[in-house]
Formats: structure tokens, C-alpha cells, sequence
């Protein structure tokens, strides 16, 4: 019989994560059947044997998850019951905590001869560290991004490996040769709709309050999708910008490396950011009664990964009503006119970014995976 994977992915990070891992893990394992459920891009390595289920899987927030409760019940059930028939000596977990953690729970209790993996570790370093126990005893191992993350499994019997970040890997053939615009900054307010209608008009205010000082100057936001481009436009046209702003189908990747400075919603895009050594400040905004209560629960003094990572402040964080047009704009004024401080941060960002481990992350992470088999 051959070595059967069942993977659960249900973002589409983790779908991109999926894939590179499981493209190193069939070239390790020839003959690897894979089966589970995921997005498009795991589909084009692994086959039409993996379910695309991330138009529905990839929601955020409680509200959301509760609108869609029968949906993820039944995909639950319907993907427990595979595995309970399929029988795979490894299910790999993806990412998607919450949903994953708990399959993972449903498969021990039933079939505790399945090595269970989970690739991306929650943030229980952040909060939730009461999950720590609660993983060990449902994972064999997990796969860890951040190299501090193993350190925080010390003593819960949970085998921790740092393995790389994938982001190096799915960013690297992005790396072009081109020359900074000194009078282009990056919008970069998300890919999410709830984020872009938060974050995006204190960066249109912030625009409109650079262009009345510098009649120079240039704007451009990617929109991820058709959709999130409508939106971005209607909220654009309220403005007086004009020309100054452009508003592009994507290419998020490139305007980072042509733009002379941004600021970028918190989270995946302040890393990627990083990585092409663009000049940045990260905004933030919750609703109040959220970020209240992950104030109380989160105890780490950043918000934003590379300072996380670096343990200091690297790039300046604007959070809640710190993030407003008069802080933002004096912020990217600094970055335009002050090279030297520029020249500094990017060394920074470029060294926080090494400490990702390299090139080579899915590799490592299939070789991990590829252990259980054994």
C-alpha cells in the first residue's frame, strides 16, 4: 500500500503553505497519495482527490464562523468520516487553528494510531497559551515559522521544529531590479473588505493631507480582487485626489519595491513588505470592545511580526486612534526626506527577514512531514 496523507488547509495562505510543502513531499515520497481539502493551489500539486472548499472555508471573526456553522459541520463530519475510511498513517493541518485543532482532537480520540502534524503554530505566544496542553495532547509535532515559537512548547511534551518561513520561498522569484519612485508611497490597506473599509480612509485622509503640502507626490493602492477594486474606487472618488492616486489590479509585490515608502495594514503584508526593504509604518484599528478585550489577553508589547521578531520597535506601529492622518503622514514625510534613517531601517528589515531561516522552509517542512512515515 502506499503512504497516504490527508491535509486540511482553509486560508489562502495556507493553501499557498500547502502546496509548496506538498510539492517537496511528493518529490521525497514517490507514489504519496494525498487526499483532503484545501484551495486551488494545493489542487494543482496534489489532484482533484483534495476538495477546494476556501470560497466558504476562509471567513474571520466569531459572527462570520457562526453564519456559516452548518457549513463547516458538515465538512467536519464529511472529512472525518474519510479519514475514518481512508485510513492515512499522516493527517498534515494547515494553519486554521481553530478548525484544525479541534479535527485534530476528533481524530486522536478515534484513531490514535494517525501521526498528526500541524504546520504553521498558532500564536498561543501572544495568547491563548492555556491551548499549549491542548495541542500536546492531540499533535504529534508542529512546524513552526518563527524561531522562538519552539522555545514556548519547552516542557509541555510537544515536539516543536523550527522549520523556516515559506514566505521566503513564495516571495524570492518576486525580487526584481527596480529602481525606487521618490515620489510614489504604497497604500497597502488589506486584502480583506472589513479591514480596507477601517483602515483604508485614514490613508486616503492622510494622502490628501501629503499632496496639499507636496503638489509632487503620488499614490497607489493594489486591490486584491475585482470586487475590493469597486470598493476602493468608491471610496476614492469621495476624495480630492484625483490623478495622484492610482488604483491597480493588483501587484501588491511590485509596488513594494517601486514605491518609495507605505503603509501597510498589520499582518502578512507588513512581512512581505520587509522583504522587499520597503520603507514602512503599520496602522491598526479594531472595533473598541475587540480591542479591548485583546488588550487584556495579549501580553506582547508589538503588534506587527518583524517587530515581534526583532524584539524592538523596527517600524513604527500606529494602532487604534494613534492611526490617524496627522501621525501617518508625519511618519512618511520622515521616511521621504530623511535617507540615512531609511538606508538603517532597510539593513533592519533585511536582517529581521534573514532570521526566517532562509530559502529551502517548504523543503524542510516536507522533510519533517516525511519523518511520520517512517
Amino acid at each position: 500500500m502506499n503512504d497516504r496523507l490527508y491535509v486540511v488547509a482553509g486560508e489562502m495562505s495556507g493553501d499557498a503553505h500547502a502546496a509548496g510543502l506538498l510539492r517537496e513531499l511528493l518529490a521525497l515520497r514517490p507514489g504519496l497519495e494525498v487526499r483532503g481539502a484545501g484551495g486551488p493551489k494545493m489542487r494543482a500539486v496534489a489532484g482533484g482527490s483534495l476538495r477546494d472548499w476556501l470560497d466558504q472555508a476562509a471567513v474571520m471573526g466569531v459572527v462570520e464562523v457562526l453564519k456559516h456553522y452548518s457549513f463547516f459541520k458538515r465538512s467536519f463530519d464529511e472529512m472525518l468520516a474519510e479519514v475514518r475510511e481512508w485510513r492515512p498513517q499522516v493527517l498534515l493541518l494547515v494553519d486554521y487553528p481553530g478548525f484544525n485543532l479541534r479535527f485534530a482532537a476528533a481524530v486522536r480520540r478515534e484513531m490514535p494510531e494517525i501521526r498528526i502534524v500541524q504546520f504553521v503554530c498558532p500564536q498561543v505566544w501572544a495568547w491563548k497559551k492555556g491551548r499549549i496542553p491542548k495541542m500536546a495532547a492531540v499533535l504529534d509535532e508542529v512546524l513552526c515559522l518563527l524561531p522562538f515559537e519552539p522555545e514556548v512548547f519547552a516542557g509541555s511534551g510537544l515536539q516543536a521544529t523550527f522549520t523556516g518561513n515559506p514566505i521566503v520561498d513564495e516571495l524570492i522569484d518576486e525580487k526584481q531590479d527596480i529602481e525606487r519612485d521618490p515620489g510614489l508611497i504604497a497604500l497597502l490597506p488589506g486584502s480583506r473588505l472589513p479591514e480596507i473599509e477601517k483602515l483604508f480612509p485614514v490613508m486616503l485622509e492622510t494622502a490628501e493631507r501629503m499632496l496639499y503640502q507636496r503638489k509632487d507626490l503620488r499614490f497607489a493602492v493594489p486591490a486584491a480582487n475585482t470586487r475590493l477594486a469597486l470598493r476602493i474606487r468608491e471610496m476614492a472618488d469621495a476624495t480630492r485626489l484625483g490623478g495622484a492616486l492610482e488604483i491597480r489590479d493588483g501587484g501588491a509585490h511590485r509596488l513594494m519595491q517601486e514605491a518609495a515608502c507605505g503603509v501597510v495594514a498589520s499582518g502578512t503584508a507588513t512581512v512581505e513588505a520587509a522583504f522587499f526593504g520597503l520603507p514602512y509604518c503599520l496602522v491598526y484599528k479594531l472595533a473598541w470592545p475587540t480591542y479591548l478585550i485583546a488588550r487584556m489577553v495579549v501580553k506582547i508589547e508589538h503588534i506587527g511580526l518583524i517587530n515581534i521578531l526583532a524584539r524592538e520597535t523596527v517600524v513604527q506601529e500606529f494602532i487604534q486612534s494613534d492611526a490617524d492622518s496627522c501621525n501617518l503622514s508625519r511618519e512618511l514625510e520622515r521616511l521621504l526626506t530623511d535617507p540615512a534613517e531609511v538606508a538603517a531601517l532597510q539593513v533592519r528589515l533585511a536582517e529581521v527577514i534573514e532570521s526566517l531561516g532562509g530559502p529551502g522552509a517548504h523543503r524542510r517542512a516536507a522533510e519533517a512531514v516525511s519523518r511520520w512515515f517512517s
